[in-house]
Formats: structure tokens, sequence, C-alpha cells
């Protein structure tokens, strides 16, 4: 299913990120020139998206801002769930339907063998 191509695959604008990000173009030189050693740029760019960041902001105080937060974070959540096609519906069921069934008759089939042995052995 991966090679589909649906709605919600690609997140428009995701590509750019990757490409500005490998290419270190959001860095300013003197924060790159003033970094040295591995992983110098990652932290310039960590302290440098810190500052936009949602958890950076100030928060409503109060249970109902807190409530609010909760939903807006719900509905943002719900947005990124790539939601399958009637067909892959209907499948997912059917297959979930037909595991019931045969793991149901197993069940039962050993139940009946159990309960017809101890009634023999016992009984």
């Amino acid at each position: 299913m991966a090679e589909k191509d649906r709605p919600g695959d690609d997140v428009p604008g995701d590509d750019e990120l990757r490409a500005d990000a490998a290419a270190g173009d959001d860095v300013p030189d003197d924060v790159a020139d003033s970094t040295t050693g591995s992983g110098g740029t990652a932290l310039a760019e960590r302290s440098a998206d810190s500052e936009g960041s949602p958890k950076a902001k100030k928060r409503r105080g109060g249970p109902f801002g807190r409530v609010g937060g909760f939903f807006r974070e719900v509905v943002s959540e719900l947005r990124k769930v790539i939601w399958p096609t009637r067909k892959e519906l209907l499948t997912y069921t059917s297959v979930v339907i037909v595991f019931v069934v045969v793991v149901t008759a197993i069940v039962s089939g050993l139940d009946y063998v159990f309960g017809k042995g101890i009634l023999w052995a016992l009984g």
C-alpha cells in the first residue's frame, strides 16, 4: 500500500524543508562560523527553531484553556491521518470478520472436544 499515491502521503513543502536543512541554508554565517565540531549546525538550528515553536509560546491558563488546547491538538493530529479508501476498508473489515469466525470455530471445537473428554474421564 505504500506505493500508492494518496492524498496526505506527501505533505506540501516538506521536501523543501529537508533540502534546506541538508544544505544548511537557514543557518546564518556568523552562527555557522562560531560553532565548530560535530553537530554545531544542529545546535544552531535547534536554538533557532525553539524560539518559534508552539511550546515556547505562553499557554493560556486555567482548565478551559488547557481543554481547548487539547482539542486543537486532537484536530491537528486527525488531519495527519491517512484514511483508508472504501475498497481498503471493506477488505480490512472482511479479513477481520473471517479471522474472528475462524478463531471462534477453533475455540468452540476445542471446547467441545475437551468437554467430551472430561465427561468421559470423570463421568
